[in-house]
């Protein structure tokens, strides 16, 4: 499972980063995912850094909680 977001650059604003749980075994790496997704959107949309997590936050009715993962990038989520 993917989500992307948007995390704040001092030289863009902001750039795309996504947030990627592993299915169970597999060793995909930031760079495989880099290029899966360079290859899918024009060039300002490339993803920025992959953040590698156990979960993506949902809400109960199953929408994805954007402010949680902002939160989580503002605190210095580790990769």
């Amino acid at each position: 499972m993917t989500f992307e977001c948007s995390m704040k650059d001092e030289g863009a604003g902001e750039v795309p980063v996504a947030f990627v749980v592993r299915a169970n075994g597999s060793k995909i790496n930031e760079d495989e995912i880099k290029q899966y997704i360079s290859k899918q959107v024009v060039f300002y949309k490339r993803i920025n850094r992959v953040f590698f997590t156990d979960s993506i936050p949902k809400a109960p009715s199953g929408k994805i909680l954007r402010k949680d993962l902002r939160a989580k990038l503002a605190a210095g989520f580790p990769n």
